[in-house]
């Protein structure tokens, strides 16, 4: 028979993973919102900006007009704003908003 303690001990490791891959989660110069599948990243505009998410860097590179370009995992990948979506290195590349300030894009397991 398990104890209690080695229960909790057991099973504790698995119940904080999500947790952990959330806080993952950062970078410079950018906002993000993560859960187990997506990241909402908010970059800003006119500085270098960065995120670290799921493992892999994700790179604000230019914006021109209404097209994105990231690069994800070092793989460099072209978005336009609204509908479209990109793959790149596994992952699905949206851009939902992009002002003068700030470039809001969602990167999700593909």
């Amino acid at each position: 028979m398990i104890s209690p303690l080695k229960r909790t001990l057991t099973v504790l490791p698995l119940v904080l993973l999500p947790f952990g891959a959330v806080a993952a989660c950062g970078g410079e110069n950018s906002k993000t919102d993560c859960n187990a599948n997506s990241c909402t990243v908010t970059f800003d505009r006119g500085v270098d900006a960065n995120a670290s998410i799921f493992g892999v860097k994700a790179e604000l590179v230019s914006v021109q007009n209404e097209t994105v370009t990231l690069k994800i995992a070092g793989e460099q990948v072209t978005v336009p704003v609204g509908d479209g979506q990109q793959q790149a290195d596994g992952f699905n590349v949206s851009v939902q908003s992009v002002t003068k300030d700030k470039v809001t894009v969602k990167i999700q397991h593909s």
